[in-house]
This record gives C-alpha cells, structure tokens and sequence, in this order.
C-alpha cells in the first residue's frame, strides 16, 4: 500500500474496541526471533589532501561512493548511469562533516550522509536499496596454511584473519560474527567445518545469536587463497560458493563483497518501492493501557516531521508504531528527544565488541532550536585539530532488533533502523490547593 494511503490505525475507535484489538494482537504472536539493526551506515571516513574546497568535494565524492555501495550491496551501482553526477554533487547530502588531523599531520574527512537523500538519489539511478535491518551471519572459518588447520575466532584482536573479516564487515555494513575461542582444539568440530557438515556445527552454534550459518574453508595454493563456503538460513543458495585472491586482506575483502551481494539480492528494496515517503517503526516499550496508547499516538502525530501514524503490532506492554514522515531520521529522533515520554532505550547489548557508536548518547537531547535548525542543516565547521584517532571502528554499532518469526522477513526489507523508547507517562501537576 502506498504511504499516502496509510491512516492512522485506531483513530477513532471507542475504547473497548481498542482494548479487544490489543488482546486479540496478544493472542496471534509467534515466538520471538532475533533481527540485527545496523547504525551508522551512512557514516564513512576517508582521506584527504587538505580541507580546501577542492580537497574536500574530492572527499565528499569519496565518502558518498563508499556510502552507495554499502547502502545498494554491490560495486556495480558505481557504473550506472547518473551516478557521476550524483558523487559530484555529494555535498548536497551531506549532514555534517569534520576534518581530522592526525599525529602525522595527515587529514582525513569523517562524514555523515542523510538516509533518505541516499535512499533518494539510489532509487534515482534505478539501483536497489538495501535497509538498515541485516542477517547477521555466525562464520565457522577454517584455514589451513602449510598442512596445518586453525579456527578463526572472534576473541583474538591479534589475529591476522579476523582482523581482516572485521575491518571488511564493516566497510560493507554486514553483520558478521565469529566463534568464540573456547572451540578452539576441538578437531572435531574443525574437520566437520572443512568437510561443510552441518550437523555438528549447528549444536555448537546453539545459544549464539545468528540468522545464517556459513561454513567457510580457507585455502592457500601456491599465491593465490581460495575460500570456499556454504550457508544455512534466510532461505539462501546452500550449494558451495568461492573466491580467490592473493592476500588474505584481498581474500576477506572478496569474500564479505559476495556475501553483501548475496544479502542485497535477496533483501534489498527495488528503486520503485522506496517512494517519497520514508516510514520508520518506533517499538514503544511501557505500554499497559489503552490510554498509554492514545497518549503516545497523540504526542508522535503532532510532532511537525509527522505524517501519519498508526500501531502496526503489540507485544505484551510493547507496542510498534509505523510512522511516516518528512526530511530525515535524525530530525524525527530531534523532535522525539524533546518529549520527556518517550525514554530511549539505552544499554541493548552490542553483536561485536570492537564496533561502538560514534554518536552522541540517546540521553544527550536537543534543544528546540536546535530540532528546528537541524531541518535545514547540511554541513557542521571543520574542526581541524580533532585527532585521528575516531577510526571507523566506530562508524556503527550493531543493535538487537526483536522480531516475530513470520515477520522476520520483513524486518529485513525494512529501510530504516527500528527505534526504541520506553513510555514514561508525565508526572501529574498539583493544582494550587496542592491536592
């Protein structure tokens, strides 16, 4: 259904059909699944010769084209026609930037895009969109270099391979998580990995949150790695697949570009469907009634980037929002912060512990000059003596997003990141007799 023909669920029900909604959505929830929210997609970090005006379109070139390929899932955007121009008018959906100086005396240009611009301009050129919500996909690797065979885990900062599937994971925005050490010397279960039996691995990967299995095997003849993997899970190809290259940087970079484009075809949005009106789900926790329900609709439907509103699922005392609106996501979350009511829910556990967000805090809110400004804000002042050292390790951080099992398809073809509050209904106000 077109946004424009979406109204606001409930409006103008009586109550106690509100209430047998609520008891009826209740009834009909399946189990609980787990879905991965990846933030941060449209922040990149690039170098750059200077913080002239050349330098930095150069830059801003530079970022976007990365940000493209993230947000469509193949390299192969950069060739369709429109593009060009697209990347040479980048400034134009720029959000904010900054010049970083490092200890070298070498800068480099952190930026962060607008969401529904480069929604926009993809849809544009006809190129697939691919959304926040993401399979995250447990990697059983294998290696064997020299006769011996080795476990890549995801605990050792020290190694060499995973290392180089992190720093790829997050260039493609890919959620990807490794075992932990403790599988370490259990032959076994390594042989098993090799041989891309599935069996033993599904067991040991019981209890670790995941989407896909893949049962990866690295090789190396002569000066060339080969991996080979297959997958289990989000209803892909489960026959073998592999690539090649000649450094295990190149390989890991290879490797995690096929899966991206594996992701992509499956999941992306086509350009027709991404439409001019961007929609978001606010899951809204704290909700116990049918007057918490009004309140909440109230405050959400009169906030000025708001459209429409209505309640598309209920959880117990979590309710799920479906809201439309205009300009961009961190406007909407602006305005959302200036209500004391709505709570952000803060310390969701992390999917990887390296990556962590590079944002301000959900409690740091704005002004409501601020919120205003920000509707026509397109760039922030360089500041030239901030340190290198905010790398993209901190470009996004990887979110829980629970979901139904029959909706967990959907969460991935969703563009947007889901947001979450808790509802804090606001105090009562003693009138003067203090009564």
């Amino acid at each position: 259904m077109p946004v424009s023909d979406q109204t606001p669920v409930f409006k103008s029900l009586p109550a106690i059909w509100l209430a047998a909604f609520f008891a009826l959505m209740l009834a009909m929830l399946p189990a609980p699944a787990a879905a991965v929210t990846v933030s941060g997609l449209y922040s990149v970090e690039v170098p750059v010769s200077g913080s002239g005006p050349g330098a930095l379109a150069q830059g801003y070139a530079d970022g976007l084209a990365r940000v493209f390929v993230r947000i469509s899932g193949t390299r192969e955007v950069l060739a369709l026609d429109g593009v060009s121009a697209l990347l040479a008018d980048a400034e134009s959906l720029l959000l904010s930037y900054q010049v970083l100086r490092g200890v070298n005396g070498e800068s480099r240009l952190s930026m962060a895009f607008g969401a529904v611009g480069v929604n926009r301009a993809l849809a544009s050129v006809d190129a697939p969109v691919w959304g926040a919500n993401r399979p995250l996909t447990l990697a059983w690797v294998a290696v064997e270099d020299r006769g011996v065979r080795e476990l890549v885990t995801g605990d050792g900062e020290s190694s060499n391979w995973s290392a180089a599937f992190a720093r790829a994971a997050r260039e493609r925005g890919l959620p990807v998580a490794l075992p932990s050490t403790e599988f370490n010397g259990n032959r076994e279960l390594l042989s098993d990995i090799w041989g891309q039996f599935t069996g033993r691995v599904r067991r040991a990967s019981e209890g670790v949150e995941h989407d896909v299995l893949a049962l990866v095997r690295v090789s190396r003849s002569g000066g060339q790695w080969r991996a080979g993997w297959v997958f289990e899970g989000a209803t892909l190809n489960s026959s073998e697949e592999s690539v090649s290259a000649d450094t295990r940087e190149a390989l890991a970079n290879t490797l995690v570009n096929r899966w991206a484009e594996l992701y992509a075809d499956r999941y992306a949005v086509a350009a027709g469907e991404v439409g001019d009106l961007p929609q978001v789900d606010i899951v809204l926790r704290g909700v116990t009634s049918v007057s918490d329900y009004g309140k909440s609709s109230q405050v959400l439907e009169g906030l000025t980037p708001v459209v429409n509103v209505g309640a598309s699922r209920v959880k117990g005392e979590q309710l799920t929002f479906t809201v439309a609106f205009s300009g961009e996501l961190d406007q909407l979350k602006q305005y959302i912060a200036l209500d004391s009511r709505f709570v952000p829910v803060e310390g969701e556990p992390q999917k990887t512990p390296r990556a962590r967000s590079g944002a301000p805090t959900a409690s740091e809110k704005p002004t409501q000059a601020q919120a205003e400004t920000a509707q026509g804000a397109s760039e922030s002042t360089p500041e030239e003596g901030a340190e290198a050292g905010a790398s993209e390790q901190a470009a996004y951080t990887y979110q829980p997003s629970p979901v139904d099992e029959e909706e967990a398809e959907q969460a991935f073809e969703s563009l947007y990141q889901v947001l979450y509050y808790r509802w804090q209904p606001a105090p009562v106000i003693e009138n003067d007799g203090g009564q």
